[in-house]
């Protein structure tokens, strides 16, 4: 999946970016930021995982469990411009991104949280938080006429994607 607007970093400028889990987003973003010039390493406690990245992908894998400070270590996350948790237990991440603060000093952190109350109470910790229901919500109050935002009206021909 490209996404049209999302940009890490300056054209000349190339970031280390870790991402943990590798589903389908995981694996998605992973495959955009190393495609743009960055260097990547993903890690999943399932080998598996790493079967969902594209073939283009170049970028470092590293398989175990996350939580663990040796697969951080292997990951080079004291060495991360940013660290992406997109694992689908909001507990670990959670967990992970406190010890990659305190523990690592990773200078950004981007962390999906499912549950809306988890996401409010991060959000002014220092971690940057993100909420799929929250998002969904207010894009669909947006797409149902409740709230007009500037920039996020479509045309007809535009094709919606849902994913």
């Amino acid at each position: 999946m490209k996404y049209s607007n999302f940009r890490l970093s300056k054209k000349d400028e190339k970031k280390y970016v870790v991402i943990i889990g590798c589903g389908r987003l995981g694996a998605s973003l992973a495959a955009e930021i190393y495609g743009q010039g960055n260097d990547v390493c993903i890690a999943d406690r399932d080998r598996d995982a790493f079967r969902k990245l594209d073939s283009s992908y170049g970028g470092l894998t590293e398989t175990g469990d996350a939580a663990d400070l040796e697969t951080l270590s292997r990951a080079s996350v004291e060495k991360a411009d940013c660290l992406i948790l997109v694992t689908d237990n909001d507990n670990i991440n959670i967990m992970i991104s406190q010890m990659a603060e305190s523990l690592f000093h990773t200078k950004k952190i981007v962390c999906r949280l499912y549950d809306p109350e988890k996401e409010c109470i991060y959000r002014g910790t220092g971690i940057e938080t993100i909420c799929p229901a929250v998002l969904s919500a207010r894009e669909i109050e947006k797409l149902l006429g409740k709230e007009k935002a500037m920039g996020t009206e479509r045309s007809k021909d535009e094709k919606q994607c849902i994913g």
